[in-house]
């Protein structure tokens, strides 16, 4: 085709998302006109995959997949580039009775042997029996695979291969697909996905969360290794018969405004991005050059994936307002994997919410009581995450498992039929993640106010300094409020000491070269560090770019404090931090 799929289907009616499988709902999708769209850089249709042709290329190269002798239920490992050649192999593997294992392309993940090891800890947790990757990655793939996956290739070497094999399409209480969080590190986790979790997800997603109709059309640049690319942008446009247009990963980074401008063209109503997507949207129009989109097609402006803040809402809306952006198009949202995607939706078409609450009493006894504006740097201000969707429970509990009351902050534990079935082989990781009683403890803490959700950090990620509870966000976002610096730019974390006392570190990216702007940067940060938190930090300044991130483009203080420990980062930068610290 040389003109993308249209927006409604001309004879087939709309079905919001009542199947059993994804091959199921597929089938029904391939009767009608809609489909997948892939776009480059400059906004120019590369390809139009209508679902009635992906059906077709998925289901021949099932009847290849299984005639190559692959048991039901093996693994597949697929490295999840944008592209037709992955979305027919996900479905391929529906068909075939596989279980896919997207992976993450080679983004953020901190060079050539990283990837790799990475590759190879995730291929080995699934016991892949095969794996396909790009062209230009299989190398890499079968270095990562070495001799212990017997199929590995590029998608059109398994284009040749005869149609021979009997298609096993899944039950509704099969296995659909691994997804490995994006924080997988040494010992990477595969949450196990069945078919039915998968459906009931974008059920809740399609009906509660955002009232998909026929007239949508979804806009997506999000990778679809993570859960919010995968289930969000792959599984429930095709599943309600939507057409979705697609832009790589890498593009948006290059170009991100593009996103915005097929959204314009193509009359978008549906598009999500964590908030440093929309952070980078607002910081390239600065200078005017998006002055002539029209976004208000955009109904649903979803935002999740991490921490929403309420300041990057406020620049979008700030920048974005005269070209018919909403304030009410913004619907934050709160999710993880282990619960396939969405947990939590804001309502729709009413401004996002926000609550400031007093930061001291946050810090010391955990509750969130509210403030007024005029609190300023005292006052710490969440963006309200919604209610939980329909037919799933959740509540706030205290570290012995018993219930907090309203505005006390504690840890969050979701139920429903969206759970994962546990960990790929890793029963004492799945019973640790279980609370007992169907609950899942998503290792995130928050609280409840007028029965929404607000999220308050990870629990792992917290940091405990004299009895006070300090979110990392906090020092993070107040550093990067300094001139020159961008979000991103910062990472907070604890180290134990030779002495044994805790120590907080603030390693922040730094572009300067001159030794004087540099010795005052340094400055600059830990006296921001000490009057937005009121504590005392070690501050390392890194080069550009060297704060690891996970597959999905979070920051990974893990990571970060990892390479500290390593030194990786420049011994003098740190004796210099130790040295202002000790200083005051």
């Amino acid at each position: 085709m040389n003109a993308p799929t249209p927006t409604i289907n001309a004879t087939l009616p709309h079905v919001a998302c009542r199947f059993e499988t994804l091959t199921e709902g597929l089938d029904y999708a391939a009767r009608g006109e809609t489909g997948y769209n892939y776009y480059s850089v400059r906004g120019e249709l590369v390809l139009a995959l209508p679902y009635a042709e992906l059906r077709e290329r998925s289901v021949a190269l099932a009847r290849r997949l299984v005639g190559l002798g692959l048991e039901r239920g093996a693994r597949v490992g697929l490295v999840a580039d944008t592209s037709a050649a992955f979305h027919t192999f996900f479905f391929g593997c529906q068909y075939a009775g596989l279980i896919p294992v997207p992976l993450p392309l080679p983004v953020n993940l901190g060079g050539r042997e990283s990837y790799v090891r990475q590759l190879r800890r995730m291929l080995e947790s699934a016991d892949a029996a095969m794996a396909v990757a790009p062209p230009e990655l299989v190398a890499m793939l079968e270095e990562a695979a070495g001799d212990f996956v017997p199929h590995i290739g590029a998608p059109d070497d398994f284009a040749t291969l005869p149609e021979t094999g009997e298609l096993r399409t899944p039950g509704k209480d099969d296995p659909c697909y691994i997804q490995y969080s994006s924080g997988s590190t040494s010992a990477p986790k595969g949450v196990l996905v069945t078919q039915r979790s998968a459906l009931a997800n974008t059920g809740a997603i399609s009906r509660y969360g955002l009232s998909l109709t026929p007239g949508d059309r979804c806009i997506s640049w999000l990778p679809l290794y993570h859960d919010m690319g995968l289930v969000g942008f792959c599984f429930t446009p095709m599943l309600n018969q939507i057409t979705i247009d697609y832009m790589s990963t890498m593009d948006f980074a290059r170009r991100p405004l593009a996103w915005l401008q097929l959204i314009a063209r193509n009359r978008g109503t549906v598009a999500f991005s964590p908030s440093f997507g929309y952070d980078l949207c607002a910081r390239r129009a600065a200078n005017g050059a998006a002055a002539d989109l029209d976004l208000s097609s955009w109904r649903v402006a979803g935002i999740g994936g991490d921490m929403v803040r309420a300041d990057v809402l406020d620049r979008f809306v700030d920048t974005f307002g005269g070209n018919g952006f909403r304030r009410s198009t913004f619907v934050p949202s709160y999710g993880l994997a282990e619960s396939t995607l969405a947990v939590t939706f804001a309502p729709l078409s009413e401004n996002f919410r926000t609550d400031t609450i007093d930061r001291e009493t946050l810090a010391t006894s955990g509750e969130a009581v509210p403030v007024g504006p005029e609190a300023g740097d005292e006052g710490r201000t969440f963006v309200v995450c919604g209610s939980v969707m329909s037919g799933h429970e959740l509540r706030i509990v205290d570290d012995r498992g018993e219930a907090r009351a309203e505005r006390e902050v504690g840890r969050v534990l979701i139920r429903g039929p969206s759970l994962m079935s546990g960990y790929f082989r890793d029963q004492e990781a799945t019973n640790a993640a279980f609370a007992g009683d169907g609950w899942l403890d998503t290792g995130d803490l928050g609280y409840m106010v007028d029965g929404e959700l607000v999220i308050t950090g990870r629990s792992k990620d917290l940091i405990i300094s004299n009895g006070r509870n300090i979110w990392p966000q906090d020092i993070e976002w107040s550093v990067e409020r300094l001139p020159g610096l961008r979000q991103g730019d910062a990472a907070a974390f604890s180290v134990v000491g030779s002495d044994g006392d805790e120590a907080v570190v603030v390693v922040v990216q730094c572009r300067l070269s001159e030794p004087a702007a540099r010795d005052r940067l340094r400055r600059q940060v830990h006296a921001m560090v000490r009057d937005s938190v009121g504590i005392e930090a070690n501050i390392v300044l890194a080069p550009p770019h060297s704060l690891p991130h996970t597959s999905s483009g979070k920051l990974s203080r893990a990571g970060t404090r990892a390479n500290y420990l390593a030194g990786v980062y420049t011994p003098g930068y740190r004796d210099a931090g130790l040295k202002l610290a000790a200083e005051g």
